[in-house]
């Protein structure tokens, strides 16, 4: 066992596992924690991913999964480190390349399990429709305020927004005005909450947050395609990982994934 993953289990067996900023997860004894099935999965996938493995459970009789939701990289990063997870669910094909990369997942059961689209949001009682095009004034519309957004260098919801409003010509317009966040429901949330008149997120995560509403949807060809792969990561021991990532891939799961507004794909990506 490798230094790094002997450090993440001490931190289990002490009884709590950092997943991100500011998260924990609580752990009764290292004993109970040592049979949980660990998921780390992008922050945009909450609310139908719990129900997901709510049904999981009711049909396999199983325990519950403990699910980490964050950004994707910051998650990546964490598996890199030797976080015990057993399932990573990625927000882009470039965080699960950069594990496959580093042959932290077993390739023959990647999948390409869900797609989405990227949306602009503003709170509720707003009356705004924009039209995603190029020469649209999106700092017009901001009126001095802030676009909030995930992190643009890193996080999967930023970077496609970033490009998206690189190709609509916008970015260097309103670069000054965006608020970052560490994943996109921290993004939302500050829409929801009206610290933010504008907000670039899924358009699963529109269709979660009563608060908010859809204001204009940006063309799939202003970014790359919003893929989520998932994958059962190579040091895992847990004999419930392959069992979850199929109920993943199952029509079982698939009512929950689409009443958020997910595409399901399931597309396998063997020997990637």
């Amino acid at each position: 066992m490798s230094t790094t993953r002997r450090f993440w289990l001490s931190l289990m067996g002490a009884g709590w596992l950092a997943f991100g900023p500011g998260a924990a997860l609580p752990v009764s004894d290292s004993r109970a924690q040592g049979q949980d099935l660990i998921v780390f999965a992008a922050a945009s996938l909450k609310n139908a991913l719990d129900e997901v493995a709510a049904g999981y459970v009711r049909e396999s009789g199983k325990p519950a999964p403990k699910i980490s939701y964050a950004g994707s990289n910051a998650l990546a990063k964490q598996i890199e480190a030797g976080a015990p997870a057993s399932v990573f669910v990625s927000a882009d094909l470039d965080w699960m390349d950069y594990l496959a990369q580093k042959n932290l997942i077993r390739p023959e059961s990647r999948v390409n399990l869900l797609a989405n689209r990227l949306v602009l949001v503003g709170p509720k009682d707003s009356g705004l429709t924009v039209t995603l095009t190029p020469g649209l004034d999106l700092a017009g519309a901001l009126k001095g305020s802030r676009l909030a957004m995930a992190n643009v260098d890193a996080v999967p919801a930023g970077k496609y927004g970033k490009t998206a409003l690189e190709k609509l010509g916008v970015w260097e317009d309103v670069k000054g005005s965006v608020a970052q966040a560490d994943n996109v429901r921290a993004a939302l949330l500050l829409v929801s909450r009206e610290e933010a008149p504008l907000g670039i997120v899924y358009q699963t995560d529109a269709i979660s947050e009563p608060n908010v509403r859809i204001v204009g949807t940006f063309p799939e060809d202003m970014h790359p395609p919003v893929v989520y792969p998932a994958a059962v990561l190579k040091e895992t021991t847990h004999p419930e990982a392959a069992a979850f990532l199929s109920y993943l891939r199952s029509p079982a799961a698939r009512p929950a994934f689409e009443k958020q507004g997910f595409t399901v794909l399931n597309q396998p990506v063997s020997g990637s």
